[in-house]
């Protein structure tokens, strides 16, 4: 999410009302199931009671269907405005926070991150010497976003021992298929890395095949591959312990990644002008520059501040007087206000567990470019 949170920046300047529902949406037990016959009803109570118009209530109840076919335990997010549902989404695990069913000025996108964390897209490609399957999927979400099969040629895929100068010919003809069919399998991977940006690539399948694909990458899919010494493509392996494996590599980007931002904000403490900032004075006055690279919030912090949604720059404010030329939209919640802002700004967000930053500290952010008197 942190890493796609530009994506939603469109959202964030249409006018409202915006209809925030965010709920529990499983289904597959007694109790979920007579939890999703009553939601329709108790989501229409709220919302009415806060003048939700006619067609944005329909919308809602449209996206708030029981979430069937997917392993509870879920959640659903949506967003609704204008009589459309600009954002629906099923997300794994139960809910991050509390339950959500507002209408609000602005879109509130706070507990979709959440539910998701810091979300990142990873690939996975099972091979072998006569093709094989790619497909991008994300940490924080079930199912595959997009999948791509390669066919490769099946001629002569099997040496086949005949003796003298004809052998030699067929095994050196199979070689020849079997680096072709990598070659094709390696040039829709690195189309794949290149367009969405993976953070890790796992290969598996045929030891061959994974040799062959592997030495034709391009050095940017090598330099985030991982290989999972499992023949995937033959039916004889155990998914159940691939799956695991590969969700353990997940965890190890997710960790790495995590580290390498608190690792960047630690550097900074103590430099003369330090690219980075704290407090929630501090933080607010650097999203109205733009001067955000990368905001950090404490995930439970700051939930008794509010700030100003402004219609522009600078988007968000704490009080009229520094608002500047920006049209107050509404008073919200800060967290939601300093997430806007970052998504305006063409900056990412991560909400950290408490503790994880220094004493006393709820909010950070590494900067654009460095504080101080000298950052000119």
């Amino acid at each position: 999410m942190a890493e796609q949170l530009n994506t939603y920046a469109e959202l964030f300047k249409k006018s409202g009302p915006w209809t925030t529902v965010y709920v529990d949406a499983s289904t597959g037990t007694v109790d979920t199931l007579r939890a999703g016959d009553v939601l329709p009803d108790r989501v229409r109570e709220v919302l009415s009671g806060q003048g939700i118009s006619k067609q944005d209530l329909k919308a809602v109840e449209e996206a708030i269907s029981p979430a069937t076919g997917v392993p509870s335990p879920v959640s659903r997010f949506v967003l609704v405005r204008d009589g459309n549902i600009e954002v629906n989404e099923i997300l794994p695990g139960p809910l991050a926070g509390p339950e959500k069913i507002s209408v609000d000025s602005v879109p509130d996108l706070v507990p979709l991150m959440k539910q998701r964390g810091d979300d990142f897209p990873y690939v996975v490609a099972e091979v072998g010497r006569d093709g094989g399957e790619i497909r991008l999927q994300y940490a924080r979400r079930n199912g595959v976003a997009e999948e791509h099969a390669v066919e490769g040629s099946k001629e002569n895929l099997k040496k086949v021992p005949t003796g003298g100068w004809e052998q030699g010919r067929r095994q050196h003809r199979t070689e020849e298929i079997w680096r072709k069919n990598a070659d094709e399998i390696a040039g829709a991977i690195d189309r794949v890395v290149s367009t969405c940006r993976p953070r890790l690539l796992v290969v598996a399948g045929d030891i061959r095949a994974r040799e062959l694909v592997v030495n034709q990458l391009s050095e940017a899919s090598r330099s985030i591959e991982a290989t999972v010494d499992s023949h995937t493509r033959t039916g004889g392996a155990d998914q159940k312990v691939f799956q695991e494996e590969v969700s353990r590599l997940v965890a190890e980007v997710w960790a790495q990644q995590q580290q390498e931002i608190l690792s960047r904000l630690e550097m900074q403490q103590g430099q003369h002008n330090p690219e980075s900032t704290t407090g929630y004075g501090n933080v607010v006055t650097a999203l109205q520059q733009a001067q955000v690279e990368r905001l950090i919030l404490e995930d439970a912090a700051l939930g008794d501040h509010e700030a100003l949604a402004l219609d522009k720059e600078p988007w968000i404010a704490t009080e009229k007087a520094n608002a500047l030329d920006g049209r107050v939209l509404g008073t919200i919640p800060a967290p939601a206000a300093m997430v806007r802002a970052a998504a305006l700004t063409d900056a990412k967000v991560s909400l950290v567990p408490s503790g994880v930053l220094s004493e006393g500290t709820k909010v950070a952010a590494l900067l654009r470019w460095p504080t101080g008197p000298s950052a000119s």
